[in-house]
Parts: C-alpha cells; structure tokens; sequence
C-alpha cells in the first residue's frame, strides 16, 4: 500500500527569513532576505534552476531529524557506513539589551560523531526566481557568490575549493559554515557559533516558559506557536500565512498559490491564538500592521504584502514545481478581489486594542472613526456580492461567512461603543447587526434545514459552522443541532476531516481537506459539549502531521496526505484555538 504523502522537511528561522530543511539536511527552501523575496535555495520546487545547500554522505546512509527540544533549531543525525555525524541548523535569535539579535544569518555545523565519513558540501544559490547563477569569488574564509538579486556570502573553516568544486573528503574535525547577505563575517567563526547557538535556543526556551499552555496537548501546543512565531516579520509585525509558493492542494490540480503574505482574514484567528497564548509583545506587533493598513478604508485589501505593499500581482515562473506539479506562481491575484468580510474580521482584531488594558500604548492608537468607519463600509457593501472566503475567480455571490464577519464585526464594534459610551456608534452597530442577520437568514435552506454558502442557497460550505462558533446559533435550540448535523453529513470524509465545499469551481472539483475546516467542526463539537467526539478528532489531526509535528494547509481526503502550501500558519493557528477550548471545557467540567 502507497504510504501517504509527508512533508519531510523542518523549518528554522528568526522572525526575518525561514529556511526549509529536508530530513537528509538539503536546505530546499529559502527565501532571501525576507519571507517574501526570491528564493536563493529553492530545489523545492525545482531541482535542476533551484538551488541547494547540503551536506551528502558518499557512502550509503539513514537519518533522523528533531528540533531541539522547545527550540527552532534543527539537528539532522546521519549513520553512515563508514562513519556517523550530524548537521545542526539554526538562525541566530536572542536579546541584546533592549533589542533582539536577529540577523541576516543561517548557521551551519558538521558534527563528527564517530568514525571517518565521506561527504560532499554543495552550497549553489540562485537568484531571480532560478534565473540567475552566481559568479563565484573567493576570500581568505569565504565565499563570496555575486550577481544574484541579493548578495550570499558563505563563512567556513572547510577547505572551500572542496565546496565549489562539489568533491568528496573525509570529516576530520567539525565544519562551521555561516551563509550571510554579503557582509564580512570577522567573529572568529567556532567561538561565535557556539555562543549564539547557546543564546538562540535559550531565547526559544524562555519563550516557551513565557507561554501560556493548558495541561493537554502540550507538545503540539509547544511546536505550534513556535511556528506561529517563526511566520511573523517582526520589522512590520505582519504574520504570513505560509513560507512557501505553489505546493499543489492536491496533485495534479493546479490550485497553486503564493501564501506568502499577510491575509487579513487571518488577524483574528492568529490574534486569539497569541491572546492565548499570553505573548502580547507579538499580538501587539500585528496589531500595529494592521494598524497601518487602515489608512485607505475603503480600499482595503484582503491581503498585503509583509512591508504593507498593496501590490501582489501574480506571474508564472519557468519552475518544474513540487513533484513536476505545476505552474509555479509569484504573488497572488487575491489582492484585488472584492472580500467583504475583511471590514468586520479587521474590527475583530481591534477589539483588544481598545478593550485589553495590557496592550501599551494604547492610548496613541485608538480612534473610534476607525471603527465607525468600517462600519459604514459594511453598511455600504451590504448589498454587493464578493469572491467569499474561498477566493473564488470565476464567480461572486451574497456569501454567508461574509456575512458572518459583518455580523460579528458588529458585535465587536457595539462592544467598542458601550464601553467607551458612544451612543451614535451603538446605534450604527445595532444597524450592521440587524441587516447582517437579516442577509444570514437568507442564506439558510428549509428543505436541507441548513444555512448555505451563500443566498443561491445551492451547496454546502464548512465556514456555516462560524455560525456556532461565534454564538449567532444557539447551542440549546434543535436549529443549531440540525444544522450541524446536516454538514456534517455532506462535507467530513471517512478519514474525519472536513470538505471546504462541496460544489464544482473555476479548477473543477476539490480532492482535498482544508485543516482549518476541520478546525470549525471540532469546535462546533465543543460548543455542543460533545467533548469527547472533540478530543478524538483533534487527536486524528495531530496524527496527519509531519515527523517533526508540522501540518500542511490540506489532507487529501483519499488517504490523509499533506498537501498545500507548508507549514500553514492557520492550521497551526487553529490548533491552539481548538485546545484552549476543549481545556476551558474540561477545566470548567471539573470546577462545576
């Protein structure tokens, strides 16, 4: 029997790149300088014009990769016939005063374990999406590899004709290698090795002493946030939702897009997972990026760019792609789509700017013409229809889950109101809320006793569970129980995950699992206080994830594999969602 697909590969990085490394230490994957730029390593995606940076045995071997325990920094262990060693990857963070030391920098090291193994180092950056080779000079210590869209210098006590002639030599003493944007390295290369390697994993441990986590599901919790962590630009606070570009939600399907931008639609959910988790520091970032957004109202984006850009015009690149599965796509279309929901998902994720007494500097942000102001563009959109949740190219409709956000940006702006004794605000908010309800109402079918995607009323769609999740439904009356029964009939696999949709779209119809669907299912079940039911749908997520604890954004529904851009930032994002409210559940089973 075919073993389902698995991402095998880890991520590392310091909140300014990320670097994907497969579990045989080939880094396949890094955008350089930023999450969003070109690639220098990209073999991910295309083998032959991507570029690589790996240390290969000569002699047959086996590995095993793991994080550092409670730490970004990867330890790949080969064992080798004729000698074992270890490669250990890391990207340099820490405190310095009142700053963090997060720079340009990707640190290397070769450990030799036993024996006298064989390998080849090959480090072959490329620059312009794949187009570019470099032009290789070299220094005393260093490579230097020029004419690529960023400067890449590598640092090494290694023999470097052995690195640019790509040969074979025997591991005598351990290797340090630190690749850099083409400024000098004049630390003296071991010693500073050593030290940040110490520092970097002890700024992660601290990090995750400083985080909240419930007494269950404590690895995954762990492994989660870190991720969460490592797709923030900590310059702009923006949260990306994947490191990576056109990894096929299913073979052959040619939905292959660019997550490496920010979506708004994401604010919320990533900032209750971070509120969860008790890191406010990073909660308050993202807010300051959204902040700064909200300059143009009306024109507001579903996604942006990490430096805030409004253009992502999407391309194809000349790229084999994942496993020959192409087109390769830059940038993404769905910048100026017409996503309505944004408005109220944005006044969401305001709402602890304006009511959480920890956010500091509070004072200088808030200004309730924000609020007002996206109310008045839900009033204003009301009545037009948008691309929905699901970025749909080919149609626009009166989509429920918009819907859904108008309604519950409302709430969030009636609450804003009442607590700061805005009377006319109220009244706009109390508006929103009617005519948004009134619109969900139509979205619902008598004869499948059902609310559908959208006012055609014409298929299922996994985003009708928000309305148990955000309380619209209530969880007593046999409405909700039918409603939650119906699209569970229609969209959870065999495999006990959960559809998106089920109707036939602009790429024909879906074979995979979106996660965060999955997600709103498993929630409804708390809500239902079907808590058991819960835990075990959880517990099959958890199992679909990677051999390092990472999950894609989707699981075909034919066996599970990952599939999808990866990790996904919101698939991660839900999981801390979904256990912090089956620990509420349980915690408040226990103290009634």
């Amino acid at each position: 029997m075919k073993k389902a697909h698995r991402y095998n590969l880890g991520i590392t990085g310091n909140c300014h790149y990320i670097a994907y490394i497969k579990d045989d230490s080939e880094v396949q994957w890094m955008c350089w300088p930023y999450m969003d730029s070109s690639f220098i390593f990209g073999s991910l995606l295309d083998d032959e014009k991507g570029g690589t940076f790996k240390v290969v045995p000569c002699k047959p071997f086996k590995t095993k990769q793991q994080y550092v325990e409670n730490s970004a920094s990867i330890i790949t262990s080969f064992f080798c016939e004729d000698g074992d060693f270890e490669v250990i990857d890391f990207a340099p963070r820490f405190g310095i005063h009142d700053r963090y030391h997060k720079p340009l920098q990707f640190f290397r090291k070769v450990r030799r374990i036993k024996g006298q193994p064989r390998i080849k180092v090959i480090c072959d950056p490329r620059g312009y999406y794949g187009e570019q080779k470099p032009e290789i000079s070299v220094g005393s210590n260093h490579i230097n590899y020029k004419g690529l869209h960023y400067p890449v210098r590598l640092t090494t006590n290694a023999a470097k004709s052995y690195i640019i002639e790509q040969r074979e030599f025997t591991l005598t003493e351990d290797i340090y290698m630190v690749l850099s944007g083409g400024d000098p390295f004049e630390a003296p290369l071991k010693e500073t090795f050593e030290e940040f390697y110490y520092k970097t994993n002890r700024y992660w441990r601290g990090w995750v002493k400083d985080t909240f986590i419930p007494n269950i599901f404590q690895k995954e919790m762990i492994r989660s946030a870190i991720t969460i962590k490592l797709h923030q630009f900590e310059d702009t606070g923006a949260i990306i939702a994947s490191g990576t570009t056109s990894l096929p939600e299913y073979p052959g399907s040619g939905r292959n897009w660019d997550y490496r931008y920010c979506w708004l639609r994401d604010s919320y959910f990533s900032l209750a997972a971070m509120n969860s988790l008790g890191h406010f520091e990073e909660a308050e970032r993202y807010l300051h990026f959204i902040h700064n957004i909200l300059y143009d109202i009306c024109n507001l984006q579903p996604v942006y760019r990490i430096n805030g850009e409004s253009d992502i015009t999407e391309r194809e690149v000349p790229l084999k792609g994942y496993d020959g599965n192409g087109p390769v796509r830059v940038g993404n279309a769905a910048y100026y789509q017409k996503q309505y929901d944004s408005f109220g998902q944005v006044i969401l994720s305001l709402l602890p700017l304006y009511m959480d007494e920890r956010i500091i500097h509070r004072e200088q942000m808030l200004s309730l013409d924000t609020i007002r102001n996206l109310l008045k563009e839900i009033e204003t959109r009301m009545d037009e229809p948008d691309a929905g949740i699901w970025e749909f190219r080919g149609k626009q409709q009166k989509h429920l889950e918009t819907y859904v956000f108008h309604w519950a940006g409302a709430k969030a702006g009636l609450k804003i109101a009442q607590h700061y004794g805005d009377q006319l605000l109220a009244d706009l908010a109390v508006k929103i809320l009617e005519l948004s309800e009134k619109n969900i109402e139509r979205c619902y079918s008598k004869e499948f006793e059902c609310y559908m995607s959208d006012q055609t009323v014409s298929y299922f769609d996994a985003s009708a569970f928000l309305l148990i999740i955000f309380n619209y439904l209530d969880p007593r009356d046999p409405k909700t129980l039918k409603h939650f029964v119906r699209l569970e009939q229609e969209l959870l696999t065999p495999e006990g995950m959960i559809y998106r949709y089920r109707a036939h779209d602009d790429f024909g119809d879906t074979h995979a699992t979106f996660l965060i669907c999955t997600y709103w299912y498993i929630e409804s079940l708390l809500v239902l206080n079907r808590l058991d039911e819960a835990e075990k749908s959880l517990q099959n997520i958890i199992i679909h994830s990677n051999h390092l604890g990472l999950l894609s954004e989707d699981l075909s529904s034919d066996d599970g594999g990952q599939w999808g851009n990866f990790p996904q930032t919101y698939s991660h994002v839900g999981l801390i969602n979904t256990v912090t409210r089956l620990a509420r559940k349980r915690d408040k089973l226990i103290f009634e």
